[in-house]
């Protein structure tokens, strides 16, 4: 069986990461104003409880169902038998889950109407194989159908959320349309299935290994799905969650272009480790952190010199408090690309798991430890301090344990270079900030010069990577140039 095309699942996955980023610049100003800092806030604790029966639904079938898939898809026998093992055992899950949803449901006094319709949320866990089509690496079609859900969902938003009271209309809408999207990917599932013998199916091992996943999820999630929680719970205030949940908002818009390719790389990294083909790996490895440095370097600079303006511009009155938090969140950006990075891309596919967890453990008890002791004094700024501390640890942590396969010297000789290039830009576009009006088409002039400025001193600076990949997308164009 040929190999799928990494150069054209990167294409299929950055137009779907474009959509990513464009939908919520759509829809985040339009439902901040309608909603307002304390209904962003009530979305954003309920959406936090709800991911945590999802975890629980999901028990880790996503990352270990698709290094499964990816390593024996040349066996349509084994893959088959494989998918509808990991399925029965995502239904049971998920209906143990659902059971105590009920209860959670029944028990709540000011959340339980929208506990009750993330109901479908939960649910949708157990029709969720995006897990079986990434094994196969089949992008394309996985691209195809999350645009539509979610260019539908963006029409409907529009339609029908008009004023605040529309708030549960509004949660009703997003669980919907994701229940609906994860049933829509089995249409396409018996053309790449056999039958198999029912009897030969046996989920119990399973339940064993996803654990292995299953740990980093739950550890992980103190510092990205906790931090709401735990803001609820110590300051029963919904603005500061609106606040936070705005700042996190921009972040994993951010995170999307940066993370593009490793979610891209990934199935290929489990596939080559199980032919053991190490100095492609390894290759492969490097090119990955060499982007993710390039690109999460200059955000990073860019986000902390345009917040002040681009805030209120985007989200409108009442949320200036996101400023600074987001002042402090943009370094995520380069923290956890490098552990992202890492982590998908080596300890994952390479059977590591367990041990990578050490590392994502120590960073949930960093941080669970930070939000107690910051959060009843500082608020949202203490739930984002715990959060830095939390993946600097890890990310740390990993470049240590990474040290015996890979040289990760690459990491400082790849970043230097691009962080002057970013100081320089910065410094530039808090310039023009101050000389400029406060309106969008002084926010666009400061991104379009840092845009330039950055790739400007990089090429000036003869960075490898940045001229390599110039000098070969110009050799392409003069051969398309000739040919006509």
């Amino acid at each position: 069986m040929s190999q799928p095309s990494i150069k054209r699942n990167y294409i299929y996955n950055t137009l779907y990461e474009i959509l990513a980023i464009i939908s919520p610049l759509i829809t985040a100003p339009y439902v901040s104003r309608i909603f307002g800092a304390d209904g962003i806030g009530i979305y954003s604790y309920t959406h936090a409880i709800v991911t945590y029966f999802t975890m629980f639904a999901a028990l880790g079938v996503r990352s270990y169902g698709q290094r499964e898939i990816a390593q024996h898809r040349d066996n349509k026998v084994e893959t088959s038998k494989l998918f509808w093992e990991l399925e029965l055992m995502c239904i049971s899950t998920t209906l143990i889950c659902l059971i105590v949803w009920l209860f959670l449901i029944l028990l709540s006094k000011d959340y339980s109407i929208y506990y009750a319709v993330l109901s479908m949320t939960v649910l949708a866990v157990a029709f969720d194989i995006s897990w079986f089509w990434s094994g196969y690496e089949q992008y394309r079609f996985i691209v195809i159908r999350n645009s539509i859900i979610k260019i539908v969902g963006i029409i409907l938003l529009f339609a029908f959320i008009k004023q605040k009271s529309d708030l549960l209309l509004y949660i009703a809408l997003i669980a919907g349309t994701g229940l609906i999207g994860n049933i829509s990917m089995w249409s396409y599932l018996p053309k790449h299935l056999v039958h198999i013998d029912w009897k030969s199916l046996n989920i119990r091992p399973h339940y064993k290994n996803t654990l292995v996943y299953f740990v980093p999820s739950i550890a992980t999630s103190i510092y990205t799905v906790l931090d709401k929680a735990m803001i609820g719970w110590i300051t029963h205030d919904d603005y500061e969650n609106g606040y936070y949940e705005q700042a996190t908002k921009l972040v994993n818009i951010c995170k999307t272009v940066v993370f593009s390719i490793i979610t891209v790389m990934s199935s290929r990294m489990s596939f080559l480790f199980a032919k053991e083909l190490h100095e492609e790996i390894k290759h492969r490895l490097q090119d990955t952190i060499n982007y993710v440095l390039l690109i999460a370097i200059p955000i990073v600079f860019g986000l902390i010199s345009v917040s002040s303006r681009f805030i209120p511009l985007f989200y409108g009155v009442g949320y200036e408090k996101t400023i600074p938090i987001l002042y402090m969140m943009a370094p995520l950006l380069l923290v956890i690309g490098i552990s992202n990075c890492l982590g998908s891309l080596y300890f994952t596919p390479s059977g590591q798991r367990a041990r990578s967890n050490k590392a994502i453990v120590t960073g949930a008890v960093v941080n669970l430890i930070m939000n107690f002791l910051m959060i009843p004094h500082f608020h949202s700024f203490g739930a984002t301090l715990g959060s830095l501390a939390a993946e600097i640890t890890i990310t740390m942590m990993y470049l240590y344990m990474a040290s015996d396969y890979f040289d990760l010297t690459c990491v400082p000789r790849f970043a230097w270079k691009r962080v002057i290039a970013g100081a320089i830009m910065f410094s530039i576009v808090v310039l023009i900030g101050h000389v400029t009006s406060d309106n969008w088409i002084g926010l666009i002039l400061q991104v379009l010069t840092g845009i330039v400025v950055y790739g400007t001193v990089l090429l000036l600076f003869r960075d490898e990577f940045l001229v390599g990949n110039v000098k070969k997308i110009m050799k392409k164009v003069f051969k398309k140039i000739y040919k006509t």
